[in-house]
Formats: C-alpha cells, sequence, structure tokens
C-alpha cells in the first residue's frame, strides 16, 4: 500500500498483519480522490471504519486541513498512528476510538461538521443504515460523503431524504458511490 498523490506521493503505508481489515485498494483511493478533486485541499476529511488510516492519510497528504479517523480494533489505531507518522500532518489529525454509530452520535453532539465523510464499514454490516443516518448529520451542507462497499450490494440512502446520490463508480468488486445532503442532513 502505498499513497497515491499529494506531498507524500509514493510513501509505503504500514499494512495489517492479522487483522480483520480490508484497507482500501491503492486504484480505488486514488479514483476516490480523483472523484474528490478540488473539494480536498482545506477540507475536513472524516475517515469512518479508518482500518489502517489510509484514506485519511491521503487526504492529508493532498492538503485536507483535518482528518479526523474513527476506528474500533486497537491493531487497526496502532496502524493508524504509525501511518500518520509517515508524514507531517499528525497535529491535523484526530483518532477517536469507538464502535461507528457511537462516535459518530458523540461528533454530532459535540456539533462537529465535516466537507467530505468517508465510509469503509465493513462489508454486509448490519450498523450501515444507523452510520449513513448519523454520517449525514456532520456534513457541511455542501458537503459529499462517499460509501465503500461491495459492488453486488444495493445500498440505499437513510429515509427522509438526509442524503441524495450523486453518483456510484464501480471498481470491480468494489463500488464508491457518493451522496450530498439533502434536506434533512445537518439537523440535529
Amino acid at each position: 500500500m502505498r499513497l497515491t498523490g499529494g506531498e507524500a506521493r509514493g510513501r509505503r503505508l504500514k499494512a495489517p498483519r492479522g487483522l480483520l481489515i480490508r484497507p482500501t485498494a491503492d486504484r480505488v483511493r486514488e479514483a476516490l480522490f480523483d472523484i474528490l478533486g478540488a473539494r480536498v485541499p482545506g477540507s475536513r476529511f472524516l475517515d469512518v471504519y479508518a482500518g489502517t488510516g489510509a484514506v485519511g492519510c491521503e487526504a492529508l497528504s493532498r492538503g485536507a486541513a483535518q482528518a479526523v479517523f474513527l476506528e474500533q480494533q486497537r491493531g487497526a489505531l496502532r496502524l493508524i498512528r504509525d501511518n500518520l507518522g509517515l508524514g507531517p500532518w499528525f497535529s491535523a489529525a484526530e483518532i477517536l476510538e469507538g464502535e461507528a454509530c457511537g462516535s459518530l452520535a458523540d461528533l454530532a453532539r459535540r456539533g462537529v461538521r465535516f466537507d467530505i465523510v468517508f465510509l469503509d464499514p465493513p462489508y454486509a454490516d448490519p450498523a450501515l443504515p444507523d452510520a449513513l443516518c448519523l454520517a449525514a448529520r456532520l456534513l457541511d451542507p455542501q458537503g459529499l460523503l462517499v460509501l465503500e462497499h461491495r459492488t453486488a450490494a444495493a445500498v440505499a440512502g437513510p429515509e427522509g431524504g438526509a442524503l441524495l446520490a450523486v453518483r456510484s463508480y464501480r471498481y470491480g468488486d468494489t463500488s464508491l458511490t457518493v451522496w450530498r445532503p439533502g434536506n434533512e442532513a445537518g439537523q440535529s
């Protein structure tokens, strides 16, 4: 695994050994940042189900002002810290340990908002609908939410119009679905 762009392009990231995490492939990560384009520099970026932290580190390498990493596995938390140490961005990062829905709810209670929210949950995660709903509340009005998921899985946004689908991009067995805030996003 390597960073695919920005000031740290080409740096090798530490990968999981024996952990039950599925890092976002380099080509999918590169495609994600091609999709996000000029939205990344100066952005507030949230990496939910962060795993190795590769996506959030990529955002920082490409100029994000802040990246927050949500992860519950202790081994993965060590990987995130190690990977953040590969660049000069540690002070722009925050790592939150805990289950995704609980951490998202805590961020919403704190009134935190993000320009970009990226979710890469375990495939077939039963908490995904709740996580999407909670993540929608954290989006800035002009923000984007991107979900990485298995291509074969049909993914619906939260009920009530909190998120409006923009587009899905397919990369073999992996897809990225992009949403923007709907009429209820950002409301508590």
